[in-house]
């Protein structure tokens, strides 16, 4: 029996260590320790190269945490350390997480109907639609409510429109999300604000607070605030062994496929690597990994103009972006993220550059790709022929004489499947699928 209780308890310390990250920053203060890209075998080129086409694409801050410690950290114009800024939809994933915490707290089962804390008739919907609602409906986004209406962020009852039972639709929906705000409040007697202040920031020092804008509730903190919260979440819920979300059922689910419709969606969160996709106002169901340049077990918080919180465990790696528009368009602008993904794997080196005399099909590079309105076609170290035709064979884009990359509009391409053809000045050619996304 001892030795059975001894093998448990260490068990259980393994998985513990393994569960965490070596560093975590103080709660108080602005110390945080930092590591090197050089000490990670990262090449130096190829980070400048990143932070030069996130300053070109409007970006305010940039980090890259490593096992805890910033491995960069870049801030732009005039905006610093200590400026803030809004998350957007990105901040859909504190609010999910806030949710698991009032559920180990018992304020409430993502199980109830949401008509128990928002009192019947919050929705236009029949009764007997609307109480086939629950919370975890709203946070998955298969309400089953119209996301077509005049303004699909409008929380008012009669925005809120039936089109399907709840849970067998899925469609990106800001107003029945926003609602989960209400459902917190009215469980817990506490605002949103000061429900987090209390079980997060204060354990965490994740500062920040939402505020209302239009039928919106915005979180606006500083950068480092999201770079911590996505620490925290690469951590399970856990900051420097102290459990702040402890129920691990609910994690897990928050951060893997929630329901069927769309695999890529968890609780709030977009994830990596699954079987196929959904994107905001469509309909359509896309074949393959939300974003291919990233790792499969890569899960993400998207927001508006780029707010982002990517997570890998495998990596040990969280980065933020924070900023303006990048220019690529889309409510959730998962083009943009997979870009900043292609040239984060050029940064994580540890071989020696492309020989002149040899390339294979790999090496041919397209990105974003699936893409809206700009794609990247990159074959390095060499000048080629570019060709860009339809399925049924006919010349949509050309264009000749290119070194080593160039960057198309496909604005005016119709949504679909073209074949990108790079022909090298020695007639070697070197094809690859582009998905246009509308």
């Amino acid at each position: 029996m001892g030795k059975q209780l001894f093998t448990l308890i260490a068990f259980l310390a393994f998985f513990n260590a393994k569960s965490q990250t070596s560093y975590f920053p103080p709660v108080f203060g602005t110390t945080w320790d930092t590591v090197s890209p050089a000490s990670l075998g990262w090449c130096q080129e190829q980070i400048d190269t990143l932070t030069d086409y996130l300053g070109n694409r409007n970006t305010k801050a940039f980090i890259i945490l490593k096992e805890g410690k910033i491995a960069l950290e870049k801030y732009y114009g005039t905006f610093t350390q200590d400026s803030a800024w809004y998350w957007a939809s990105a901040g859909k994933t504190l609010t999910a997480f806030t949710v698991g915490i009032a559920q180990q707290e018992g304020y409430l089962s993502i199980n109830d109907t949401t008509s128990h804390y928002l009192n019947s008739g919050w929705t236009s919907t029949p009764a007997s639609k609307e109480d086939l609602i629950t919370i975890r409906h709203q946070l998955t986004m298969t309400s089953g409510l119209d996301d077509g209406v005049p303004d699909y962020t409008c929380t008012v009852d009669t925005c809120l429109q039936y089109l399907a039972d709840a849970g067998t639709r899925w469609a990106y929906h800001n107003g029945p999300y926003t609602l989960l705000d209400d459902v917190i409040q009215s469980a817990t007697g506490q605002s949103l604000n000061s429900y987090i202040s209390q079980n997060i920031s204060s354990q965490t020092g994740i500062t920040g607070s939402y505020f209302p804008s239009g039928y919106n509730n915005v979180f606006y903190s500083k950068a480092r605030s999201m770079a911590r919260f996505g620490l925290l979440v690469l951590n399970k819920g856990i900051w420097n062994n102290n459990a702040i979300l402890t129920d691990t059922a609910y994690f897990n689910q928050m951060v893997n496929t929630s329901q069927l419709l769309n695999p890529s969606y968890g609780y709030l969160w977009w994830l990596n690597g699954k079987t196929s996709f959904m994107f905001p106002t469509l309909q359509t169901i896309f074949p393959g990994s939300l974003n291919p340049s990233a790792p499969d077990d890569m899960f993400a918080a998207i927001g508006k103009n780029g707010q982002l919180i990517n997570i890998v465990p495998s990596q040990n790696l969280v980065f933020i972006r924070m900023g303006n528009s990048p220019g690529t368009g889309g409510a959730v602008p998962i083009a943009f993220n997979d870009t900043i993904w292609q040239k984060l794997n050029s940064i994580f080196c540890n071989a020696s550059g492309i020989s002149d005399s040899h390339i294979d099909e790999s090496d041919l590079q397209i990105y974003p790709n699936p893409a809206l309105e700009m794609v990247t076609m990159e074959l390095p170290k060499h000048f080629f022929d570019l060709q860009i035709t339809d399925l049924a064979g006919r010349i949509i884009f050309e264009n000749k004489d290119i070194w080593q990359k160039s960057e198309i509009d496909i604005r005016n391409f119709g949504k679909g499947i073209y074949l990108a053809r790079a022909i090298t000045n020695n007639k070697g050619t070197y094809t690859k699928k582009i998905v246009v996304l509308r």
